[in-house]
C-alpha cells in the first residue's frame, strides 16, 4: 500500500508542477483562474493522500476548509467572468 501511495504522491506533485507552469504561461486570466482551481484540487488530493498514509485524521478539518475555499473561489470566478462577458459588446 505504501508503494501505491508514494506513486500517487509523485504523480500529484508532477501534476501540481505542470499546473503551476500553466499558471505562469496562461494567455488569459480565465486560464490562470482555472489552473488555480486545479491546483487547489491537487493540493486537496495531496492532503488526502497524506491522511491515508499517516493514518491520522488530525488534518482532516484543514482538508475540508481547503476544499470549501476552492469551491467558493471557483464559483466566484465563474460568476465574475459571466458578468464580464455580458457587459462586453
Amino acid at each position: 500500500m505504501s508503494i501505491i501511495l508514494n506513486i500517487a504522491l509523485i504523480l500529484l506533485f508532477a501534476a501540481i508542477g505542470l499546473a503551476l507552469l500553466r499558471i505562469a504561461l496562461g494567455p488569459t486570466n480565465l486560464d490562470r483562474a482555472l489552473c488555480l482551481d486545479v491546483t487547489i484540487v491537487i493540493i486537496t488530493g495531496i492532503l488526502a493522500t497524506q491522511i491515508v498514509r499517516s493514518e491520522d485524521a488530525a488534518s482532516l478539518p484543514i482538508l475540508v476548509v481547503f476544499s470549501l475555499t476552492g469551491f467558493v473561489g471557483s464559483v466566484s470566478v465563474a460568476r465574475f467572468m459571466g458578468r464580464r462577458e455580458k457587459e462586453s459588446p
